[in-house]
């Protein structure tokens, strides 16, 4: 399971940053439209405090710091400095399922996230469905409006 979540997160991940290298103009990474709330900078930028928060910190003692309301509020960080994030968050994500085994999977998530317990394991493929959810968002995003 373990190595399965891995290929997971990195092919995402990787897809993540090619959807944000995708953009023919960087500025409108940035943008809103009409009922699109949230440009696909800022579900980028949840997306990495996302996992550096519940995989990096929590499982892994990596020290990142969330501040989840500047994952909605920052803007204009120039695309390199995305990518440079999203690199490292898929670093942190690799490094620390390479420590977990499969015991640990099936132990209880050390945070109560939703209203009940759940395991490792299975918050870890909720997170897995987030960042697919916001992937998908963003490619949208970005045909929508990079024209």
């Amino acid at each position: 399971m373990i190595e399965s979540l891995k290929s997971l997160y990195t092919r995402d991940l990787n897809k993540l940053r090619a959807e944000i290298l995708s953009y023919n103009n960087e500025k409108i990474i940035w943008s809103v439209d009409k009922n699109i709330s949230n440009s696909a900078g800022n579900l980028c930028l949840h997306l990495v405090g996302n996992l550096n928060h519940f995989i990096g910190t929590v499982l892994g003692n990596s020290g990142y710091v969330r501040n989840r309301d500047l994952e909605f509020s920052l803007k204009n960080i120039p695309r390199p400095e995305l990518i440079e994030k999203i690199d490292r968050t898929l670093d942190i994500v690799t490094k620390t399922l390479d420590k977990l085994d499969e015991d640990d999977l099936k132990k209880e998530y050390p945070l109560v996230v939703f209203e009940s317990k759940m395991s490792t394991e299975y918050f870890l493929i909720h997170l897995l469905s987030h960042l697919d959810y916001h992937l998908g968002q963003i490619n949208y995003h970005r045909r929508l409006l990079d024209n």
